[in-house]
């Protein structure tokens, strides 16, 4: 691979028609495929709730997927632990990390927390002019994601997440119990010491996830962690994040500069005709999530032709839509080439979602063989 590695998040989507078996099942054929092909890292997302993705504990699949590869990372993005202690975190990824010791990546998410302390754009360094940086990538508006936030099917995915009456701890606050829990110098506000075992001394690389120049940001950066930032799910703030991220860096045991990796919805095939036509579902399937209905199954290209959409739906998916890559090798590899140079990314991290499990997998060699030429 060249000098910017490329990685692999994957949702474990479930295709219309198919099973969440099978969908596990093809995600770990995937994760040996893409190994093969020479990507660094394969990152399994957290999601609850939702019809079409398969993908609830990364800790239970990037398990099974250890023992099924040898070489490649593999690791979380990113564990919500809004829902979680960092007890139960460290004790997790400490269990995968006693039999597959040095592969794991801790992708740490704030995800079903506390709401950020506020929504404002962060301004930054990079002129967008007409929704475009200088080098030509797509910057749409920054979308709002309040419509979601009085939902009450997110409203019971919190009450069935977490137990009656509990608070979400400070992220801050649970960064630094897992650094310490990691590290084995954890003590309570009295004094007592706690020993994560497994977990403590793991070799675990953590990374935070963030798609803001919020808080997330400044916790990777405060604490000179890894920082992946989200283009694929935010486009509009994935500049903010970035540079809210760099701003508040500060050199530590692990990384003397910063560090990032910026994501990608991607679908590459032999020509852009067939690489469209693949595409076809991904509109309706975004629908399905910012409406809080919950990810459906992965739509096929008829199925998802035959939904009526309205101006509001349009409007709902417009700026997923517009910056996913498209296309031939040649084409998506320029687009990522634009991302990369924009963001200042070290690493690109790519995810790629087609009903059909093969034509999924080609899209992933064409790639990578695409990429290892730049």
């Amino acid at each position: 691979m060249p000098a910017t590695p490329l990685g692999v998040l994957d949702l474990v989507p479930i295709a219309s028609g198919s099973t969440a078996a099978e969908a596990l099942h093809r995600s770990i054929d995937l994760a040996r495929q893409t190994e093969r092909f020479g990507y660094t890292r394969y990152w399994f997302a957290e999601h609850h709730l939702n019809p079409g993705v398969a993908g609830t504990s990364p800790a239970v699949v990037l398990a099974l997927t250890a023992s099924a590869t040898s070489t490649i990372r593999i690791g979380s993005g990113a564990v919500q632990l809004g829902h979680r202690t960092a007890l139960s975190t460290v004790e997790e990824f400490g269990l995968v990390d006693a039999l597959h010791p040095g592969r794991l990546d801790l992708g740490l998410g704030r995800s079903g927390g506390r709401p950020p302390a506020s929504t404002a754009p962060v301004p930054t360094t990079t002129p967008v002019v007409d929704g475009r940086t200088p080098n030509g990538l797509r910057i749409p508006p920054r979308f709002s994601f309040e419509h979601l936030l009085g939902s009450p099917r997110v409203a019971l995915q919190k009450t069935l997440l977490q137990q009656p009456n509990a608070e979400s701890q400070d992220y801050g606050e649970q960064i630094d119990d897992i650094l310490a829990l990691l590290a084995g110098t954890y003590r309570s506000a009295d004094g007592i010491a706690a020993r994560a075992v497994p977990g403590e001394g793991a070799d675990l690389q953590l990374w935070i996830l963030g798609s803001s120049g919020g808080q997330s940001a400044s916790v990777a950066g405060a604490n000179g962690l890894r920082f992946a930032a989200n283009y694929h799910v935010s486009p509009g703030t994935v500049l903010e994040a970035v540079e809210g991220y760099r701003a508040a860096f500060q050199p530590s045991d692990v990384l003397d500069k910063p560090y990032v990796t910026v994501s990608a919805d991607v679908v590459v095939a032999e020509d852009d005709a067939t690489a469209r036509e693949l595409a076809e579902g991904y509109d309706l399937w975004v629908r399905s999530i910012r409406t809080a209905e919950g990810a459906i199954p992965y739509p096929t290209p008829e199925e998802a032709r035959a939904h009526v959409w309205t101006d509001a739906d349009r409007a709902l998916v417009q700026d997923r839509v517009e910056t996913r890559f498209v296309g031939t090798a040649g084409r998506v590899a320029d687009d990522l080439a634009r991302l990369r140079e924009a963001t200042g990314a070290d690493e690109l991290l790519i995810t790629t979602i087609t009903h059909d499990h093969a034509a999924r997998v080609r899209s992933y060699e064409l790639l990578a063989q695409e990429w290892v030429k730049r």
